[in-house]
């Protein structure tokens, strides 16, 4: 496991070393007795009991067996795992190509009942066109020098605009005007792709907020998150992509988002800053 950026994903990992620190309370053990009888030197159980260093699966049963406590190394395992998903790297979702993680994507779209996004850099995956897409898809994979499954990672992405069409589903989605000025693929495919945009302000299930250049900003841009029911946020870096649970991150994450929303044009004054992006292509 790298270093966890996310304070959800260290909370995971603290919580782990606590667990482990308990164990070894309760066996009576003190670290130089736990690492001698894991065959370790003691520093190594200072930092795996203090969140410095992340233990390995191996390293949780030795601890587990030093201590006479196999039957926690399940729900230790469990807890490990969440603790290395809070925080994946683009390089290792993106082993075989991007299809994968579109595929994967589809369910977690499909079963949320209230979408919220907030993007500052590109038009959300729901929104895109094939082109745009293509094209996004395109650079992303080259820049990251993916193996190239390029049409196959599109077409499962358009799987997701089918919340669009099917099922309960409430949605917000803020854009920075940046967003709209901010040109993919060619002229045509931005205009094909902002003419998409003003199809979806006349949806009732669906709000559709752009915050201006000039508005007075109560909240700064940020990176792009997406929220699934108030239960997930995935925010996206150029290294990695961050899973948030913890209930004290995901109200910051609220906050923001209502503050964001808060700045944004709907309706006609959306439909304006859409337009008069059009118009300087």
């Amino acid at each position: 496991m790298p270093p966890l950026p996310s304070t959800s994903a260290q909370a995971a990992r603290r919580a782990l070393a606590d667990r482990l620190k308990e164990i070894m309370k309760d066996a009576r053990l003190n670290g130089r007795a736990l690492a001698a009888a894991c065959g370790w030197h003691p520093a190594k159980v200072s930092r795996i009991r203090n969140a410095i260093t992340p233990p390995s699966e191996d390293d949780i049963r030795a601890w587990c067996a030093a201590c006479d406590a196999e039957e926690q190394v399940g729900d230790l395992l469990a807890a490990h795992s969440a603790a290395a998903s809070a925080y994946v790297t683009w390089k290792r979702l993106h082993r075989g190509g991007m299809r994968q993680v579109q595929v994967d994507g589809l369910a977690l779209y499909l079963r949320t009942k209230h979408l919220r996004f907030y993007s500052s850099n590109v038009v959300p995956a729901l929104l895109q066109t094939p082109a745009y897409a293509t094209a996004l898809i395109g650079t992303i994979s080259e820049f990251r020098r993916l193996p190239d499954d390029v049409e196959a990672s599109v077409a499962a992405r358009m799987e997701r605009s089918r919340v669009l069409r099917e099922g309960d589903h409430r949605i917000v989605i803020l854009l920075e005007e940046a967003v709209l000025r901010t040109v993919i693929g060619s002229a045509e495919v931005m205009a094909e792709q902002l003419g998409v945009l003003l199809g979806v302000l006349g949806k009732p299930y669906v709000a559709l907020g752009v915050i201006p250049f000039g508005a007075v900003r109560e909240m700064w841009p940020t990176e792009s998150f997406y929220m699934f029911d108030g239960e997930l946020v995935k925010e996206e870096t150029l290294s990695a992509s961050i899973s948030v649970t913890a209930p004290s991150d995901l109200d910051v994450y609220e906050r923001a988002f209502r503050r964001l929303a808060g700045m944004a044009a709907y309706g006609p004054d959306a439909r304006r800053l859409i337009a008069r992006a059009i118009e300087v292509l």
